[in-house]
């Protein structure tokens, strides 16, 4: 009977003490308004994204030969740009989120990899790369734009906090994938397999909101759309088991190679000509691979022009 009646005791002191911390809520507040924010300006970004490379094919096709021209000047003075004022806009985005949340990172360093300097110069590098037509996506500069706007948070709450850099900065990058694929359920499954090294308990329910929140945002402004449309599989029996099979392995095998040539790409290690040319004359060889571009797609009939996902929603629904 006692242990009865102390029980909505229980809950109305809980209740009181939670109610009563003004900070905890304002915490709470910040991180759902930044989360809110990233995914509002993912969405833009996309839009910014595919807006530019409409106006690359609108260039195509205005002169067939006009990538030969446009593409190396906008590849060069991307490069100069980059390399001059945004060092820390290179790359696809996620690696600088994961340096980022290294133990040994402090503040000072954190801004070099991720900031809303860097996040605002990613959307407009990355838009720049898809009006010159190169095979760029936004995904993972998503993420690098949305956890630089995540980590504003702590700037709003001075005082000490279980709400740390690292938290808000794998709440930003999973935020970054949640609207940028509009799956807020695939944002909290890439924080907890590529970024949460150590999440935080205490808070692991809020970033979890958080993420949830942005995708959201993207939902409710992009409609509720599967990412490569709607795909109608036909029959499938034993007859398809095998070509099915070696499908699978050929994907492996090409995706593994392909990650390890651009691995090798990016360390550049300076003993072929490539890597040497690149490190001595960044922008000359950035209008060299420019150029290679548009003559790769050109040959292959503007295919292999941008990210890619439109040539492969056409192929998944038979018009390719």
């Amino acid at each position: 009977m006692n242990s009865r009646s102390s029980k909505p005791h229980r809950i109305k002191d809980a209740l009181q003490r939670e109610m009563a911390d003004w900070r905890l809520w304002w915490e709470r507040t910040a991180v759902i308004l930044a989360a809110v924010i990233a995914g509002l300006v993912v969405v833009l970004f996309t839009w910014l994204a595919e807006r530019a490379f409409d106006a690359f094919l609108g260039l195509a096709g205005w002169w067939r030969w006009a990538p030969l021209v446009w593409a190396p000047l906008l590849a060069a003075l991307i490069v100069w740009i980059t390399r001059r004022w945004f060092a820390g806009a290179a790359g696809s985005g996620i690696p600088q989120v994961m340096a980022a949340l290294e133990p040994q990172v402090d503040a000072a360093g954190r801004s070099l990899f991720v900031s809303v300097k860097l996040s605002l110069a990613k959307i407009a590098l990355t838009a720049g790369g898809l009006l010159a037509g190169m095979s760029a996506g936004r995904e993972g500069p998503s993420v690098q734009v949305a956890a630089g706007i995540m980590l504003q948070v702590r700037r709003l709450i001075p005082w000490r906090t279980a709400i740390g850099a690292p938290s808000l900065l794998v709440a930003g990058g999973a935020a970054g994938i949640a609207a940028a694929f509009n799956t807020p359920l695939g944002g909290v499954m890439f924080a907890i397999e590529e970024l949460a090294r150590a999440p935080e308990r205490r808070s692991s329910g809020l970033l979890i909101a958080a993420i949830v929140m942005a995708g959201l945002i993207a939902v409710s402004i992009n409609g509720n759309g599967t990412y490569f449309g709607v795909i109608h599989a036909g029959n499938v029996d034993w007859n398809m088991l095998l070509p099915g099979l070696a499908v699978a392995l050929l994907s492996g095998v090409l995706g593994g190679v392909f990650s390890r040539l651009t691995i090798a790409s990016l360390r550049g290690d300076g003993r072929d000509l490539a890597s040497r040319l690149r490190r001595r004359h960044p922008v000359v060889f950035a209008s060299g691979c420019g150029l290679l571009v548009p003559v790769i797609g050109l040959v292959t009939a503007g295919a292999t022009f941008g990210s890619g996902y439109g040539t492969t929603r056409a192929m998944l629904k038979g018009r390719a």
